[in-house]
């Protein structure tokens, strides 16, 4: 069988940060990493699921929402797939920049949470996913198109 591309990538150098895992045509997948892969500490399944709601509503909210296809937890638990289509990079750069700082300030409700909105409403943490997001603001300070690329 073929090796898949996002195996492909040194997780022993791979940091936290935003990086283009690959584009297919028009649609561009990005990996955004939060955690360092294989240190021990994980993106804990509630507040991933959190994360995720939250995340999704911000984008699909966004100007650029006719352009996200999917943002989904990675299940190693140390980052986040984001698929765009037709998005220039310093756009999606800043539109997570964006997301992360709402999750980090997010007070209320989380969006789709319920029994009939929720295929496992009781599994959230709200405490988690906004200390997770708040933990990439700094890492995502000032990235750039040229930070995408993943370091060989």
């Amino acid at each position: 069988m073929k090796r898949i591309a996002s195996f492909e990538v040194n997780h022993d150098k791979l940091k936290p940060g935003m990086y283009t895992s690959r584009i297919d045509g028009d649609i561009t997948t990005y990996d955004i990493r939060m955690v360092y892969p294989n240190a021990g500490t994980y993106i804990q399944p509630a507040a991933g699921h959190t994360f995720e709601h939250l995340f999704a509503t911000y984008a699909r909210n966004s100007k650029f929402a006719d352009q996200i296809i999917y943002c989904g937890p990675m299940g190693c638990q140390t980052g986040f797939y984001f698929l765009v289509r037709d998005m220039k990079p310093s756009d999606a750069i800043a539109l997570v920049q964006e997301s992360m700082a709402f999750i980090a300030a997010y007070e209320g409700e989380i969006p789709g949470a319920s029994r009939i909105e929720c295929g496992n409403y009781l599994l959230h943490d709200l405490a988690g996913a906004k200390q997770l997001a708040a933990s990439m603001i700094p890492v995502l300070e000032g990235w750039k198109e040229e930070n995408l690329i993943y370091e060989k």
